[in-house]
C-alpha cells in the first residue's frame, strides 16, 4: 500500500527538496491531515472551535514531545508519531514511541483516554486502535477523518474487531448444512470465514468450484456480518457488469433462514454506475474500473480518463487505458474508511496492476471469491485460504457435473497447409472484409498457428462444423435437438466465419447461432446505411441462451470465461488453443451446471434425464496442449539482477531463462525511471531506450521466431522438426543482436538507480524448508549462547526452578509450570531484547538439530537441561518425557510383580502428554481437561491405585519423566 503523494511529490520545489527529512516529512504529514479534514494549528495558536478536527502539533507529554496530538469534538483523541522517510522500514519499531506518548499525561489536560495511534513518515502511514481486543497496527492510505474517529471513540471497546469475535456460531447445533439451506461447502466457508474475521486477518481466500455457489455464500456472510455487527459498508467488487447485475439478482432472491425478509428488503443494495455513491446504502455493487474512475489522481481526471469501460473487453480500445498504473489520490467523498469489508469476485482477474490500487486505498477486510486461484491469488490473499473446494469435489458432491471428451482432428488443423503458386487467392480485409483478388506468386505454406489469423482455410473449418453436426447422435443418442452449445473462437473475424458455415451445415437460421460478446452488437446496414437487422444487447442474448429454444449455439471469443450461468449447456465445442491452465478450467467452467430434467427440458425438449454431463468438443488439440499457470517472466529470483546481467553482457547465457528473467527486470527498472535517469541511459546505450531492449529481448527468445530461423540454417520447410543445436544456434544470434546496447556500465548504473528506487515484493508462495542460523554465522551463535549461559548461572543460587535443574536432582518431582513461567518472567525482566527462540536456533545450529519448539516455556526447559548438561544436545521436552516414559513403563514393568494394566496405561499417557506441557502432574490437575472427561481425580485414585501408592507413583512420574 502506498500513500497518496505521487502528484505532491512530482511538484516539489528545489527548497522543499533542501529541507531536512524530518520536516518533510512533517510537511507531507500536514497536508494528509488536511486533506483527510483536519486542521492543523500549532499549540500556541490552539482554537478548538476552529472545527470538529483539530491536529496540534508538538505538544507536550510527561514523556516527551508528541509530534501531534489530534482532537475530536475538543477530546484528545489520537497520537501521531512522526518520522522522516526513510523509516519506512522500520515503522513498526515507532510503536512503543506511539504508546507511551498515548498513556502517559498530557500538559493541560487533567484525563485523557488516547485510543488510536498513527506512525507515519508522510509516505507510509500505519494506524492501531487501542480499543480493538488485539489491538494490532496496520498500513492505511491516509488519516482517518475527524467524524470517523469521533464514532469510534464513542463506540469505546465495541469495536467492528470485537463485534466480529462475537458473532454466533452459524450451526451450533451441529445440524445438517441443508437444514440452514446450504450445501456442506458453503457452510464450511461460511464458518472459516467468520473465523478469520475473528482473528483480524485482514484478506481472505474463498475458492469454490464453479457452480458450487460463491455469490450465494458471500451474501450469506454479508447478512451475518450486517446483522451481528450493525450498520457497515460492504462492496462488492466485480470486474464485468454482467457479474455485478448477476450478484444484484441473486441478493434480490436471497432468503436468509431466519427471516421470512429478502435481502434487498432488509438492506439497502445499489449498484454504482456513474461517479455519484450515495451514503445511505449497506451493499454497494461495482466494477473495479469504475471505482478505479472515482478514486484517480486529479491530474489523470477528464474525458479520456473519466470514461473507464465497465468491461474488459473494451480496454485496450480505451484512449486512457495504460499499462503502467496511473496513481490514485484522496478522495473526500469517499475516504479510505468508507468501507468495512470488500468481497472481490473473480479475484484472480482484479487484484493485479492497474486495478491492485482500488484495494490498496480502502482501509477495509478484503475477501476474495474464485474458482480458479493462481499462486499470485494465493499470495495477494496472504495464503490465509478459508474454503478449497474443488470441481472435483463438486463432481462427487453432485454440485457439478463432470464432462466426456470427443476430438475432431483435421489435417489442416493440424499440420497448416500450402498456397499454390500462380493461383488466383483471395484477400479480405479482417475488419471492413472488402475482398480483392491477387495471383500467388509463389508457394507459399502456412502452419497451424497461422489459421484464421493470416490465412483462413473455409474448408478446414466447414470439415469441424460438418464432423460435429454428424457426430452428435453418437454423442448425444437419441436427441433431435442440437444440444445447447457453445464454441470458442480465436477472434471476431474467426467468430463471424464460424456462425455463417454453422447456419449453412445446419441449415438453420440467424436464429439458430449467434455470437455472444460483452458489448451491444452493432446494427447490420445496407449499401445505403440503412439498417437491416438490429443489433442485439448481450444480456437479451443471454438470456435467450438460457432460457429460450433459440439460439442453440452461440459463439464467443471472450465472453462466457466467467461468471455467466448458463446452465442447459451441454457441449464446448473449442475451435481455439488455450496455453493457460486458469483460463482453461474457467472456459470448462461454463458447462459444469448442474440442471434438472424439468429445466433442461424447457429448452431442450426432448432430453429424457437431468443434465448427467457436459462433452468438450475439442477440434484443436486443446485437451492435450501443454498448460501453464500465469506466466512467470522472472524465473531466476535466486540470482542478483548484477549476476543476471553480467552473464548476459559477457554472453555466457543466452537461455530463455536467464534472458526473461533480465528482461522483466529491466522491464521494472523502466517503470521507476525519472526523465533525467532515461536521459543518462540513452547516453550509454547509444539512444536506445530501455523499453526497446526489453522488447528486444523478449522477441530475442520468442519460440516460434527461433523456430524459423533455426529452419532457415538448417535449410528446411518451416513446417520441420529443425535440431536442438540448431534451435540453440538460432537463439544464440537472436540473443547477441538483441543484447548489443547491454554493457556493464548499463547494468551498474540500473542497479544503483534499482536499490534507491525500489524494492521487491515476490508474489511467489513460500514454504518452510528449514529454520535456523546459516552456517557462516556460528559466531554468533556462539555469543548468543555464552550469553544466556552466563545469565542462567548468575540466577542459579536465587531460583528455585534452577536449584532444582542444578543441584536437587532428586527434587525434580517438586518442579512446577509455575517455577518456569517464574524463571522466564525474571530472565525477561532481565534481558527484555533476549528471545528464547534464538538461543534455540543457535544451539539448534551447533548441535545440528532442525526441530523447532511450539511455546517458550517448553523451550526454556530444553534449553536448562542443555545448560545444565543433563543433555548433550538441545531436544524438544516433548521428546524427553516420551523417551523417558517409554523406558520407565519398560523398566517398571521389569522389575514389579504386577505390570500395568491396559486401563492404567491409558491414564500413565493422559498423565504423560500433560507433562510435556505443564512439566508436572498434581493432584488438583486431575480436575482439568481431559482428566475430567474420564471422571476426574476419583477415577484416576481407582484405577493407579490398583497394585500401586497412587502418590508415590505421582511422584515417581514427575521425578522420571523430566530425568
Amino acid at each position: 500500500m502506498t500513500t497518496n503523494n505521487a502528484a505532491y511529490q512530482s511538484n516539489q520545489t528545489t527548497n522543499t527538496a533542501n529541507q531536512h527529512p524530518e520536516q518533510r516529512a512533517r510537511d507531507n504529514i500536514d497536508r494528509l491531515l488536511e486533506q483527510s479534514g483536519w486542521i492543523v494549528q500549532d499549540m500556541k495558536a490552539f482554537n478548538p472551535t476552529a472545527g470538529l478536527g483539530i491536529a496540534i502539533r508538538e505538544y507536550p507529554t510527561s514523556d516527551g514531545v508528541a509530534d501531534y496530538l489530534l482532537f475530536v469534538d475538543r477530546e484528545p483523541v489520537a497520537i501521531i508519531e512522526a518520522k522522516e522517510e526513510n523509516y519506512g522500514q522500520k515503522i513498526s519499531t515507532v510503536e512503543e514511541q506511539s504508546e507511551r506518548y498515548a498513556t502517559s499525561e498530557l500538559k493541560h489536560i487533567d484525563e485523557a483516554d488516547i485510543a488510536f495511534l498513527y506512525e507515519s513518515t508522510g509516505v507510509i502511514t500505519r494506524f492501531t486502535n487501542r480499543n480493538d481486543p488485539q489491538p494490532r497496527s496496520r498500513e492505511v492510505f491516509s488519516f482517518h477523518r475527524p467524524q470517523t474517529l469521533l464514532k469510534w471513540y464513542n463506540e469505546g471497546n465495541a469495536t467492528l474487531r470485537q463485534k466480529l469475535q462475537t458473532i454466533p456460531p452459524l450451526n451450533p447445533n451441529h445440524i445438517d448444512a441443508n437444514e440452514l439451506g446450504l450445501r456442506e461447502c458453503q457452510e464450511v466457508a461460511i464458518t472459516n470465514m467468520e473465523q478469520s474475521f475473528a482473528d483480524a486477518r485482514p484478506r481472505a481466500l474463498i475458492q469454490m468450484a464453479t457452480g458450487a455457489g460463491k455469490t450465494f455464500t458471500a451474501i450469506s456472510i454479508m447478512y451475518r456480518l450486517l446483522k451481528y455487527t450493525g450498520k457497515r459498508r460492504i462492496l462488492f467488487l466485480v470486474d464485468t457488469v454482467n457479474l455485478g447485475e448477476q450478484a444484484e439478482q441473486e441478493m434480490s432472491v436471497f432468503t436468509p433462514i431466519d427471516d421470512n425478509r429478502k435481502f434487498n428488503e432488509l438492506y439497502n443494495v445499489q449498484i454504482i454506475k456513474n461517479s455519484h455513491v450515495p451514503d445511505g446504502l449497506q451493499v454497494y455493487i461495482c466494477t473495479i474500473q469504475r471505482m478505479y474512475s472515482l478514486l484517480k489522481d486529479e491530474q489523470f481526471k477528464g474525458e479520456a480518463f473519466d470514461n473507464i469501460p465497465d468491461d474488459p473487453e473494451d480496454l485496450e480500445a480505451w484512449e486512457g487505458y495504460q499499462k503502467q498504473p496511473l496513481p490514485v489520490s484522496y478522495q473526500a467523498n469517499l475516504p479510505p474508511e468508507f468501507f468495512d469489508f470488500i468481497f472481490i469476485d473473480e479475484c484472480h482477474r482484479s487484484i493485479y496492476n492497474l486495478w491492485r490500487q482500488v484495494l490498496d486505498y480502502f482501509d477495509a477486510f478484503l475477501v476474495g471469491l474464485t474458482a480458479t486461484p493462481d499462486n499470485r491469488t494465493f499470495g495477494f490473499f496472504n495464503q490465509n485460504v478459508v474454503s478449497e473446494y474443488t470441481h472435483e469435489q463438486a463432481v462427487a458432491d453432485g454440485v457439478n457435473v463432470g464432462n466426456e471428451v470427443y476430438l475432431i482432428e483435421t489435417e489442416i488443423s493440424k499440420q497448416g497447409g500450402k498456397l499454390e503458386a500462380k493461383e488466383l487467392i483471395e484477400h479480405r480485409e479482417k475488419l471492413t472484409r472488402r475482398k480483392r483478388w491477387q495471383q500467388q506468386d509463389q508457394d507459399e505454406a502456412y502452419t497451424a498457428k497461422q489459421l484464421d489469423n493470416d490465412v483462413v482455410n473455409p474448408s478446414q473449418i466447414r470439415t469441424i462444423i460438418r464432423t460435429f453436426k454428424d457426430s452428435l447422435p453418437m454423442i448425444f443418442p437419441n436427441r433431435e435437438n442440437v444440444p445447447k452449445t457453445l464454441i470458442f473462437a480465436k477472434n471476431d473475424s474467426h467468430a463471424d466465419d464460424i456462425i455463417h458455415i454453422v447456419r449453412e451445415e445446419f441449415g438453420k437460421g440467424n436464429e439458430f447461432c449467434k455470437k455472444i460478446t460483452y458489448k451491444a452488437q452493432d446494427d447490420q446496414l445496407d449499401a445505403d446505411g440503412n439498417i437491416i437487422e438490429h443489433g442485439e444487447a448481450p444480456k437479451t442474448l443471454l438470456s435467450n441462451f438460457r432460457n429460450s429454444y433459440n439460439p442453440r449455439i452461440a459463439v464467443t471469443v471472450d465472453m462466457i470465461a466467467t461468471g455467466t450461468d448458463v446452465r442447459p449447456l451441454e457441449c464446448l465445442l473449442f475451435m481455439r488453443d488455450v496455453k493457460s491452465r486458469n483460463y482453461f478450467e474457467q472456459m470448462k467452467g461454463r458447462g459444469t451446471r448442474t440442471l434438472d430434467k424439468e429445466g433442461l427440458q424447457k429448452v431442450t425438449p426432448d432430453a429424457t434425464t437431468a443434465k448427467t454431463h457436459y462433452v468438450i468438443v475439442d477440434a484443436i488439440g486443446v485437451t492435450k496442449s501443454l498448460k501453464t499457470a500465469s506466466t512467470q517472466l522472472d524465473t531466476k529470483k535466486t540470482v542478483s539482477f548484477v549476476a543476471l546481467g553480467k552473464d548476459v553482457v559477457f554472453g555466457g547465457k543466452y537461455d530463455t531463462d536467464s534472458i526473461s528473467s533480465l528482461a522483466s527486470r529491466l522491464s521494472r527498472i523502466n517503470t521507476i525511471l525519472e526523465p533525467a535517469q532515461q536521459q543518462a541511459i540513452a547516453k550509454i546505450t547509444g539512444g536506445i531506450d530501455l523499453q526497446t531492449i526489453v522488447k528486444n529481448l523478449f522477441q530475442a527468445i520468442d519460440a516460434d521466431g527461433v523456430h524459423q530461423d533455426a529452419c532457415q540454417l538448417e535449410g528446411i520447410d518451416i513446417d520441420g522438426t529443425p535440431s536442438e543445436k540448431s534451435l540453440k544456434k538460432a537463439q544464440k544470434q537472436r540473443v547477441k543482436e538483441a543484447t548489443k546496447p547491454l554493457s556493464m556500465e548499463l547494468i551498474n548504473t540500473l542497479d544503483d538507480i534499482r536499490k534507491v528506487s525500489e524494492q521487491k515484493i515476490d508474489p511467489t508462495i513460500d514454504k518452510v524448508i528449514d529454520k535456523g542460523f546459516a552456517k557462516d554465522q556460528e559466531s554468533v551463535a556462539n555469543e548468543r549462547i555464552a550469553s544466556f549461559k552466563e545469565l542462567i548461572e548468575s540466577y542459579k543460587d536465587e531460583i528455585t526452578a534452577l536449584q532444582i535443574f542444578y543441584n536437587q536432582p532428586q527434587r525434580r518431582q517438586a518442579l512446577s509450570f509455575a517455577m518456569i513461567k517464574d524463571l522466564l518472567e525474571s530472565i525477561k525482566a532481565e534481558r527484555p531484547n533476549l528471545a528464547i527462540h534464538q538461543i534455540w536456533q543457535a544451539y539448534a545450529l551447533l548441535d545440528e538439530v532442525k526441530d523447532s519448539p511450539t511455546d517458550e516455556l517448553t523451550a526454556l526447559v530444553s534449553l536448562i537441561r542443555r545448560v545444565v548438561g543433563i543433555d548433550d544436545k538441545i531436544t524438544l521436552f516433548a521428546h524427553v518425557v516420551r523417551n523417558n516414559f517409554q523406558r520407565w513403563i519398560f523398566a517398571h514393568n521389569a522389575r514389579s510383580k504386577q505390570a500395568f494394566t491396559p486401563a492404567q496405561v491409558e491414564w500413565l499417557q493422559m498423565i504423560r502428554d500433560h507433562v510435556m506441557t505443564s512439566f508436572a502432574i498434581t493432584e488438583a490437575d486431575f480436575e482439568l481437561t481431559p482428566f475430567n472427561q474420564f471422571g476426574g481425580l476419583g477415577e484416576a485414585y481407582d484405577v493407579l491405585s490398583d497394585g500401586q501408592d497412587f502418590y508415590a507413583l505421582l511422584d515417581e512420574i514427575n521425578l522420571e519423566l523430566v530425568a
